[in-house]
């Protein structure tokens, strides 16, 4: 009851933010092969363009909490969305590095702000036993987004200024929503936040199907009585149990960047060649292999959230993903692999050959693709104009069998240890898109009361913002320093610490309302 078409239709509209955020996320990669010869770009240039999505993130977390509270979440959805199109329109028309670098911010500050208000505005909508399956909607929307990105790299590669169309895409489909999100109604807990009651029972029943939603209007304006009065510091105080939520957050945010998803997942292909697989075969297996594996991990995560719980699904996909970064590490250890040589030593031939595919991102891993795009993709040697970039593709495909060759002379790998490699790492994949991936979020939409939940959300999606850039910025400098296999075993404590965490401080929100979770907390 409470969970008819109409509800779902306005969460599923909500959730087009996560398709264009997964899209965004997985594109850079492919487009930055075009521009940086395009536009003859060096490094540290290469490394601003990518960067300044980064900037445009981290202003919009830091801010939009207060945007999202003050003029709601349907408000800012529709700010986002028209953002992603101004700012995908100004890229097209000019191939200038100025106007790369200010298309960007706008793209970051979009898919920030809307990664905030989309789940926010889903959870408030959503009958509370549906809320998990609406909320988890978003990331399944994030990560076929991400897919759709690395289809789009590869088709249109060998494009002339194909970069152009991959931005281009989203345009449409940006409008749309901006257009939809228009006509769908705010969240019936913000219009009690601003007093307007009616509004709020003429939503509710709307979003119920029912014609009367005056029990579930007046638990709603008990819960935000006083909550209306809080103020940003409150957050770290003692009052109503604020600093302890805040830290919840906070540590179950650390813990989604700090298992090493983003950086295993990005280096997916360097990972895969450097245990036997071929480039073009690894490149193929680390993006739209990868991709189908999150998409299909991620879909009985939503469906069955409701039913099994945001915390099983968390103490599961840690206890995975903690076995397979085990085996990993073993499977790395025993092959002796130098994984910083073979990310460096990357020639042109091999980049070229690899394709866009190569670069592999997930939601919450931007920073992984912008911290370490410049570490491999700057060491090739780029050319002035598109005619030498195609020369370069013709040596690539020429040279392949001696390049690959001469790799795997240094030390067949043997067969068993290379599926096993494979296997260990989809496990790894397919158990973070169960866990830490999707239901983090819907954890962090639950926990904090409705009159400071956007500012709330806002600071722990800064916070993943930062601590993604911090930990990849340091992946390769760790790598080189203790190896691979000693990484993988790092992010296997950090598994099961964030199993240890999640038992003894996650509430178990299941069949709850937002009113009763916010009041359990509050204790």
């Amino acid at each position: 009851s409470g969970f008819g078409t109409f509800t779902f239709l306005s969460s599923a509209i909500a959730a087009v933010s996560g398709l264009l955020m997964g899209y965004e996320l997985g594109l850079i990669s492919g487009a930055l092969l075009q521009i940086s010869s395009i536009l003859a770009l060096s490094c540290r240039e290469q490394e601003v363009i990518v960067s300044s999505l980064l900037f445009g993130a981290l202003f919009a977390s830091l801010t939009g909490g207060f945007l999202i509270d003050r003029f709601g979440r349907r408000l800012a959805i529709i700010i986002a969305s028209s953002l992603l199109v101004l700012g995908s329109l100004i890229l097209l028309p000019y191939e200038s590095y100025e106007i790369l670098i200010v298309g960007r911010i706008a793209i970051g500050i979009s898919i920030s702000l809307s990664s905030t208000a989309t789940c926010v505005y889903i959870a408030e909508i959503a009958p509370q036993h549906r809320r998990g399956l609406l909320v988890s909607l978003n990331e399944l929307m994030i990560v076929i987004g991400i897919l759709f990105a690395y289809i789009s790299n590869y088709a249109l590669a060998s494009i002339s200024h194909g970069w152009k169309y991959m931005f281009g895409l989203v345009i449409p489909l940006g409008a749309l929503q901006a257009i939809a999100m228009y006509f769908l109604p705010p969240s019936p807990r913000f219009l009690v936040m601003k007093n307007n009651d009616e509004a709020a029972r003429k939503v509710l029943e709307r979003l119920r199907e029912t014609s009367d939603a005056a029990k579930e209007l007046t638990v709603i304006k008990s819960s935000l009585k006083d909550e209306h009065q809080y103020s940003f510091l409150d957050l770290f105080r003692s009052k109503n149990n604020m600093r302890a939520r805040m830290l919840v957050g906070l540590t179950l945010v650390f813990f989604v960047q700090s298992t090493g998803q983003p950086n295993i997942l990005f280096y997916a292909s360097t990972v895969l060649k450097s245990v036997g697989f071929q480039s073009n075969e690894a490149a193929s297996l680390a993006s739209t292999g990868v991709g189908v594996v999150k998409v299909v991990s991620t879909v009985p995560a939503t469906v069955f959230v409701d039913q099994v719980g945001s915390k099983t699904f968390l103490c599961i996909g840690s206890s995975v993903m903690a076995v397979s970064l085990v085996t990993m590490g073993l499977v790395n250890r025993n092959i002796h692999v130098n994984f910083t040589n073979v990310c460096r030593s990357q020639s042109p031939q091999d980049f070229f050959l690899q394709r866009p595919g190569n670069f592999t991102v997930t939601n919450g891993s931007l920073f992984a693709s912008m911290a370490s795009t410049e570490r491999l993709s700057f060491d090739v040697q780029r050319s002035p104009d598109v005619d030498r970039t195609r020369e370069l593709n013709r040596t690539a495909l020429a040279g392949s069998k001696s390049t690959t060759g001469s790799y795997m002379e240094s030390g067949e790998v043997p067969v068993v240890l290379k599926w096993l490699s494979l296997a260990s790492l989809l496990v790894y994949v397919a158990a973070f898109s169960i866990g830490l991936g999707p239901m983090s979020w819907l954890v962090l939409s639950e926990i904090f009361p409705g009159g400071i939940r956007g500012r709330a959300m806002a600071l722990t999606s800064s916070m993943n913002w930062g601590i993604n850039l911090l930990i990849s910025l340091t992946f390769l400098t760790v790598t080189e320093l203790i190896g691979l296999s000693w990484v993988c075993f790092i992010y296997t404590i950090m598994s099961l610490a964030s199993l240890a965490f999640v038992i003894v401080f996650i509430p178990e929100t299941k069949g709850c309302s937002l009113e009763q979770i916010s009041m359990e907390l509050a204790k």
